[in-house]
C-alpha cells in the first residue's frame, strides 16, 4: 500500500528509486539535467507513494524573486520584438523583472532549463523550448506556467495562449478564390513540430475543400517561417519544371519576403501573374512592394495576454485553460486588390 502523500518526503523518493535526495532535487527542479532513465524512475516512484513536491511552493514562499520568465528558441527574429514588448509591458506594471533566455529542442537532452524555479516565480514558454515531460514535471510541483503558440500537454493543467489560425487561413484563402479567381495555390509549410503549420495547412485545405477544388500536394513546398529558407524553397520550386500555379500562401510574412523575391528574379509579377499572401502582419509588411496581404495576429497581445494569466496564476486566481485570441484579415495590394482594408474575424475561445 502507497504511503500518505502527507508523510512521504523526498529522503523516501531518493531511497526508493536509488538515488541521492540531491539527485531528486535537481529533477525537480530543473537546474541541472538527469539521465531520461533516471527521470523516469524517480517518476514512477513519485507516482507510487503519491508524492507531490512542495519544495518549490516553499521556494516561491520564502525567497520571492520578483521576476518571470520567458523561454524562446531564439532572439533573432522580429516576430519576438512585439510578443516581447507586449509581456514586458504588463511585467513592469507588476514591478517585476523579465528574465529572457534561449532553449533550442536539439538541446533538450543536455542543456539545464535556464528559468524555472530557482530564479523565476513563473515562466512563459514558446514552442520547442521545455519538452512536454519537462512541462508537466514542473506542472505537477506547483510551479506557475503558461504556454504559447502551442496547445497544453495531455494530462497538464498549463493554460495556453494563441492565435486563431484556422479560421483566419481560410478566409484568405476564400479571399483569393472569390474575389480573385485564383485556383492553384501553393501552400508554403512551416516547421512540421510547430501547431501554427498545422492548423494553417487544415484552413488552406478546408478552403479549397469548400469551394471543390482538389488538393494537389505539388503545390506544397516548405519554407519553415525563414524568408532564406522560403526564398530558397521558391527558387527550387521554379526551376523544377513546377505545375501550374497563380497564387502562394506564404506560411508567414517572413516567408513572403524570400518568395517575393524568388518570383521576382524569375521575372513573375506580383500580383499581376501571382497573388501572395502571408500571415502576422509584421511591421515590414505595408512597406513591401507591393504591400502584402496578410492575417494580422495580435502578436503583442498574445504575450501580454499570457503575462497577466501567469499573475493571475501566481495570485491563485482561475484562469481559462485555452484561450484563442481574434485575427483579423488586412487587404493589401499583394492579393491584386486595389487598396488596403480589414476583413475581422470573430473572437474564438474554448
Amino acid at each position: 500500500m502507497a504511503q500518505r502523500t502527507s508523510s512521504v518526503t523526498i529522503r523516501d523518493v531518493a531511497r526508493k528509486a536509488g538515488v541521492s535526495p540531491a539527485t531528486v532535487s535537481r529533477y525537480l527542479t530543473g537546474t541541472v539535467p538527469v539521465s531520461e532513465e533516471t527521470a523516469q524512475r524517480i517518476q514512477a516512484v513519485m507516482d507510487e507513494l503519491r508524492y507531490t513536491p512542495n519544495t518549490i511552493a516553499r521556494q516561491l514562499a520564502t525567497q520571492r524573486s520578483h521576476a518571470i520568465g520567458l523561454l524562446l528558441p531564439d532572439f533573432s527574429h522580429t516576430f519576438f520584438t512585439p510578443l516581447i514588448g507586449g509581456i514586458e509591458a504588463v511585467v513592469s506594471d507588476e514591478r517585476y523583472s523579465l528574465l529572457l533566455a534561449t532553449r533550442v529542442s536539439t538541446e533538450l537532452s543536455n542543456k539545464p532549463v535556464p528559468i524555472g524555479p530557482h530564479n523565476a516565480e513563473g515562466l512563459i514558454i514558446f514552442p520547442g523550448t521545455l519538452s512536454d515531460q519537462e512541462i508537466i514535471r514542473l506542472n505537477k510541483a506547483g510551479y506557475p506556467l503558461v504556454v504559447i503558440y502551442r496547445s497544453s500537454p495531455s494530462g497538464s493543467t498549463v493554460p495556453s495562449i494563441t492565435a486563431e489560425n484556422v479560421r483566419a487561413t481560410a478566409a484568405i484563402i476564400d479571399h483569393l478564390i472569390e474575389e480573385h479567381g485564383r485556383s492553384r495555390i501553393v501552400f508554403v509549410r512551416g516547421p512540421g513540430d510547430q501547431e501554427d503549420s498545422h492548423w494553417r495547412e487544415q484552413g488552406y485545405r478546408s478552403s479549397l475543400q469548400d469551394h471543390g477544388i482538389e488538393h494537389d500536394e505539388q503545390l506544397m513546398i516548405t519554407g519553415m517561417f525563414d524568408r532564406t529558407l522560403a526564398y530558397r524553397a521558391m527558387s527550387e520550386f521554379l526551376n523544377s519544371d513546377p505545375p501550374h500555379f497563380d497564387a502562394i500562401f506564404a506560411g508567414n510574412d517572413d516567408s513572403a519576403i524570400g518568395i517575393m523575391d524568388a518570383l521576382r528574379e524569375e521575372g513573375i509579377h506580383v500580383p499581376e501573374d501571382v497573388s501572395v499572401v502571408g500571415f502576422d502582419d509584421m511591421e515590414l509588411s505595408s512597406f513591401l512592394n507591393p504591400p502584402l496581404t496578410t492575417v494580422h495576429a495580435p502578436t503583442e497581445e498574445v504575450g501580454s495576454s499570457a503575462a497577466r494569466c501567469l499573475f493571475d496564476l501566481l495570485a491563485g486566481k482561475e484562469v481559462a485553460q485555452a484561450t484563442f485570441l481574434p485575427t483579423e484579415i488586412v487587404i493589401r495590394r499583394s492579393c491584386g486588390c486595389p487598396h488596403e482594408r480589414l476583413l475581422p474575424l470573430k473572437t474564438l475561445n474554448k
